[in-house]
């Protein structure tokens, strides 16, 4: 098994892959990003999905399917590691959204019983030490958002932030997000206020450059790829070698 390096290397998955999942354990990485929001899984698929990752080695962030109470709960009492927050437009926006990852008096979860409790009753101390081992990164992915960066960073309930470049490249006006120096500028900024706070910051992170950034800015996790990508790649290279061996074969037939 591959030595895991400072910085977390994360999966992006859109549906329950077990297989994905186990290659991406084998291979060495870290954590596996769950995209709930534009992705296939229903709640019975995360019931049983979160744990198969878990027992993998893998810490689970369950992108969930919006800002609301019901979807951030649902994620951490299935048991994952950490909930991503889509759709944070600023920072009282992310006040009021975020205290639902966390219990009181610090936020505003509610309890369940259940797989979090090891199907047990929770002593006092329970409650601030599942606050500390779950984590609640909302997105900033609008104007508005990355505008109240270093308020949002101080919210007590926001362990870091996850950067959504795409959403965020269309809402700052640029339409399509082309890895501009625009785009790394918002990116600079969104690292240098994490810096400041102390708090975490994660990026997908798709292209070298995207890459080169995150590692060189102090980025907790990079997601390294989608799984939808991966395939797609694999598969255009398979297509591509054997289109070029066809060619060489046809063109040595035709000098015969």
């Amino acid at each position: 098994m591959p030595t895991h390096p400072s910085h977390k290397s994360a999966v992006w998955l859109s549906g329950p892959n077990i297989a994905a999942g186990e290659m991406a354990a084998a291979i060495g990485y870290t954590s596996a990003v769950l995209d709930i929001e534009h992705g296939s899984f229903d709640l019975e698929a995360l019931d049983r999905f979160i744990p198969v990752l878990k027992g993998l080695g893998l810490e689970v962030l369950a992108k969930v399917l919006g800002p609301e109470r019901g979807p951030i709960q649902q994620a951490l009492d299935f048991g994952a590691d950490a909930v991503v927050i889509p759709h944070i437009v600023d920072a009282r926006h992310a006040a009021e959204t975020c205290r639902f990852a966390k219990f009181p008096p610090r936020g505003d979860r509610s309890f369940a019983g259940g797989r979090t409790v090891a199907y047990g009753s929770p002593d006092d101390q329970w409650f601030p030490d599942q606050d500390s081992r779950t984590r609640c990164y909302p997105m900033i992915e609008h104007a508005g958002a990355l505008r109240d960066i270093a308020a949002i960073l101080a919210l007590d309930t926001v362990d870091g932030v996850f950067v959504g470049p795409s959403d965020l490249s269309l809402r700052r006006g640029r339409a399509s997000y082309k890895r501009s120096e625009a785009d790394f500028d918002d990116l600079r900024t969104i690292a240098a206020a994490a810096r400041r706070a102390g708090k975490h910051w994660l990026l997908p992170a798709w292209s070298d450059a995207e890459k080169r950034f995150a590692l060189e800015n102090g980025a907790h996790t990079l997601a390294l790829t989608m799984e939808h990508g991966a395939l797609m790649l694999g598969l255009k290279s398979a297509w591509l070698a054997t289109a070029a061996l066809a060619g060489r074969q046809e063109s040595a037939a035709d000098h015969a």
